[in-house]
């Protein structure tokens, strides 16, 4: 199953609002790469390789507003829009990937005309959204090979279709083991809810049996017998295997480790970022503390409370048990092991 997470949609890119999940399916419109940037600073597109392909499109939508004459100017418009892009959110490696494949566009036709360059940008766009559910696609059956028949499974956040140009990295890894699975675990993944609202949400579509669980149940639902694998996603890799995901996954990994219970990371090769030699390299996105204080328009506490709401955490290397890309599974990961699977 694809889902229409994000598409071009005639003169616009068309995507889900995954704020309003589950209770309302719309989708907005965005024409200008200032619509793409407000789309992913306020998460109404979210997950990395999803934010990638906005961003790839965003380049575009920017090219197409640029009232440039000659090809000179025209650069120079394109390079304030790359940089006004990556600013929308510093975590996850597929934006700044993206950015870096429409850039690589500009520099290989930048003696060509204006429109032409357009119409590769554009092209560009499209490809790596294409290319981006075809890896999905291969990267699920690689880590399908890895469960056994009966397999109950923990998942994090929402690394499915939603997250991605529609199949999903962790949640295309249980679609396509599917068969062999009897139960996932969904973690509801405080403070937004990514998992009650938005992978609760694909299983049932995907008819595969979901369990939801508070994110501090999991530590007994482990030791109780019932989970036997943790599958998760990820916004960025350092070289040396240390994990960025969302805020709870390195509490996960903990448990996991103690319990003797594997914990997988699905991610594509784009999410790796070779220049950061270990997890500390990291920038963590700290985002608004209403996310903690509030629920909708309701307090939940003290008003203005003082919040701390890092987006995401690192996950150490020696915590995961391998690293499942497009391109195999990486076994208990290294940085030789990633250098020559990347390279």
């Amino acid at each position: 199953m694809i889902i229409d997470t994000i598409r071009w949609n005639k003169t616009n890119v068309k995507l889900i609002d995954q704020r309003l999940l589950p209770g309302e399916l719309k989708y907005v419109e965005c024409f200008t790469d200032k619509d793409i940037y407000e789309a992913i600073k306020k998460m109404k597109v979210r997950g990395a390789p999803a934010i990638g392909v906005a961003g790839a499109y965003g380049v575009y939508l920017g090219a197409r507003e640029s009232k440039a004459k000659d090809i000179a100017n025209f650069k120079k418009d394109l390079k304030k829009t790359i940089k006004y892009l990556a600013a929308a959110r510093p975590t996850a490696r597929n934006l700044f990937w993206a950015l870096e494949e429409m850039e690589k566009v500009i520099i290989k036709y930048q003696d060509k005309s204006i429109s032409l360059v357009k119409n590769m940008l554009f092209k560009k766009a499209n490809d790596i959204l294409k290319e981006d559910i075809k890896i999905c696609r291969t990267l699920g059956k690689h880590g399908a090979k890895l469960f056994k028949k009966n397999s109950t499974v923990l998942t994090h956040c929402n690394a499915g279709g939603l997250a991605t140009g529609g199949y999903g990295t962790a949640l295309g890894v249980i679609l396509s083991a599917a068969k062999k699975i009897k139960q996932v675990y969904a973690d509801e993944t405080r403070p937004v809810l990514q998992g009650g609202r938005l992978t609760v949400w694909e299983l049932v579509k995907y008819k595969i049996p979901v369990i939801l669980i508070c994110d501090n149940m999991a530590a007994s639902r482990m030791a109780e017998g019932k989970i036997n694998a943790v599958v998760v996603g990820a916004d960025r890799i350092s070289s040396n295997g240390d994990t960025a995901n969302k805020i709870g996954t390195y509490n996960l990994a903990i448990l996991a480790k103690y319990h003797k219970i594997p914990f997988y990371v699905a991610a594509p090769v784009s999410t790796f970022d070779l220049l950061s030699k270990t997890g500390k390299d990291i920038s963590i996105e700290e985002r608004s503390p209403d996310e903690v204080r509030k629920m909708g328009n309701k307090n939940l506490t003290v008003k203005n409370v003082r919040v701390e709401n890092p987006s995401f955490d690192v996950t150490p290397v020696k915590l995961i048990t391998a690293i499942i890309t497009e391109r195999g599974v990486i076994q208990r990961p290294t940085r030789t092991k990633i250098k020559k699977v990347i390279e």
